[in-house]
C-alpha cells in the first residue's frame, strides 16, 4: 500500500518470555503488519536463541545475544561475532520509525542509537509506574540510582517520550520528563475471550460452586505483591472465609508461594493463553495488589473475560476503574486491606456481577489494538516532522 512504512520496534524482553511489555510489543507489531506496515522487533536472546526470525506476515524478530543478568530480568548486551553480524542486519534496513519500549534497559540505548544513526527521532514508551524492585533493600537502592544514570543517557539522545497510561506519564516527571502523549495498552477482548479452553479450574483443584474464586496471573516476583497476597489468604482461611485463590504465573516467589502451604491457594503454573482465559472467565475476581504497572495486561484481560479486578492503583488502573462500578481499588497494598476486601467480594457476589459486565463493556469500546497501532504510527510520525 503507498502509505506502508517500516517499523523497528525495540524491547528487552519479548516472547516466549510472558509479561506485559512482551504482549504488547507482539500484539502491537502484528496489528502494525495487519495494517500494512512491515514491523522489526529488536529483542535479546534472554528467552530464545540469537537469530532472525518470522513470526507473522509482516513481522520478523531479531534476537541479539545478551549476558541474561538477575535471571534474565536485565538482559545486557553480548557483543560477539553473533552480536556484530545480527546488528548490522539491523542497521543494513531502513526505517520510517523506532519506537523503545521502557527506558531503562541498555537494550534501549540500541534503539535510541540505531534511530540516531538514521538521522530519526525516537519514541519511548514507558511501560511503568515506579522504580524497579527486585525485593532486597541494598538492591533497590542501586536500582535507583542506576534509573536515573541510564534514563540521562537516554534523554541525551532527546527522544519524544509517551506512556501506557496516565500514571507513567505523571511518573516521567521524576525524571524531569515531559511526556506527550499515551499509548494505551489494549487488547482485542473478544478474540480473547473467545480463546478460552474452557478448562475448569474448579474441577482441576476441587472448588466448589459456592467458593468464591479469586485469580491472580502474573509473574510470581515482589513487586507483583505476591507475599502480601499470600498472607491476606492466610487471614481469610484465619476468618473462615470461603474463598479460593488460584495463582497462575512462574518466576522466583514460586518456591516461596508453594511452601506455603496454604489450604486457600492454588498454583496453577505457567499457562497458555487460552488456559489463561479460561481461568479468568471462571473467576469471580481477579486480584493483583501489584507495586507498579505501566496498563496491566492481565487487567485488560479480566475485563474482557467479565470478570471485576481487585486491584492496586497504578498504571492503567483509574482508566479501566474509574469508578466501584467498574472494579474495587485497593487504598494499598496490606495484607489486612486485601483480606478486607476479599471477603467484602464474598458477601457481595451481585455486585461483582454488575462491576464484571460494565468492564467487559468498557474494555471493548475503549481499549483495541487498532486504535493503540495508529496512535504508535502517528507518534513516530510527529516524532519526525
Amino acid at each position: 500500500m503507498a502509505d506502508s512504512k517500516r517499523f523497528a520496534i525495540f524491547s528487552a524482553q519479548f516472547l516466549p518470555n510472558v509479561g506485559g511489555v512482551e504482549k504488547y510489543t507482539d500484539n502491537l507489531a502484528r496489528e502494525l503488519a495487519r495494517q500494512g506496515h512491515e514491523v522489526v522487533v529488536a529483542t535479546t536472546d534472554a528467552a530464545a536463541p540469537s537469530g532472525i526470525e518470522k513470526v507473522a506476515p509482516g513481522v520478523e524478530v531479531v534476537r541479539l545475544p545478551c549476558f541474561p543478568l538477575i535471571g534474565g530480568r536485565m538482559p545486557m548486551p553480548r557483543k560477539n561475532g553473533e552480536f556484530k553480524r545480527l546488528w548490522g542486519e539491523l542497521c543494513s534496513r531502513s526505517y520510517d520509525g523506532v519506537l523503545v519500549n521502557t527506558r531503562f534497559y541498555l537494550h534501549s540505548l540500541l534503539g535510541l542509537k540505531l534511530a540516531e544513526r538514521q538521522g530519526l527521532r525516537a519514541v519511548v514508551c514507558e511501560h511503568g509506574s515506579a522504580y524497579l524492585t527486585f525485593g532486597n533493600a541494598l538492591l533497590d537502592k542501586a536500582v535507583v540510582a542506576y534509573e536515573h544514570a541510564i534514563t540521562a543517557r537516554v534523554k541525551h539522545y532527546r527522544p519524544d517520550f509517551y506512556a501506557v497510561s496516565s500514571k507513567g506519564l505523571e511518573w516521567l516527571s521524576t525524571f524531569g520528563i515531559q511526556g506527550r502523549g499515551v499509548l494505551s495498552n489494549a487488547i482485542d477482548a473478544d478474540a480473547f475471550r473467545a480463546s478460552s479452553s474452557g478448562r475448569s479450574f474448579r474441577s482441576s483443584f476441587g472448588i466448589k460452586d459456592e467458593t468464591l474464586l479469586v485469580s491472580f496471573v502474573g509473574r510470581f516476583i515482589p513487586e507483583k505483591g505476591v507475599d502480601a497476597l499470600l498472607e491476606a489468604m492466610r487471614i481469610i482461611d484465619g476468618k473462615g472465609v470461603d474463598a479460593m485463590l488460584v495463582m497462575a504465573g512462574t518466576g522466583p516467589l514460586e518456591d516461596r508461594i508453594r511452601s506455603a502451604n496454604l489450604g486457600t491457594v492454588a498454583v496453577a503454573g505457567k499457562l497458555s493463553a487460552p488456559d489463561v482465559a479460561a481461568l479468568l472467565e471462571e473467576s469471580d475476581l481477579f486480584c493483583l495488589p501489584t507495586r507498579s504497572e505501566g496498563f496491566s495486561t492481565s487487567l485488560l484481560e479480566a475485563a474482557a473475560c467479565g470478570t471485576p479486578s481487585l486491584i492496586t492503583d497504578v498504571g492503567g488502573v483509574a482508566e479501566m476503574i474509574p469508578d466501584e462500578t467498574y472494579g474495587t481499588v485497593l487504598l494499598d497494598a496490606r495484607p489486612e486491606t486485601i483480606a478486607a476486601a476479599i471477603e467484602a467480594a464474598a458477601n457481595d457476589r451481585g455486585r461483582l456481577a454488575k462491576q464484571g459486565a460494565l468492564s467487559f463493556e468498557r474494555v471493548r469500546a475503549l481499549y483495541s489494538w487498532e486504535c493503540t497501532a495508529c496512535a504508535v504510527a502517528d507518534a513516530c510520525q510527529d516524532a519526525n516532522r
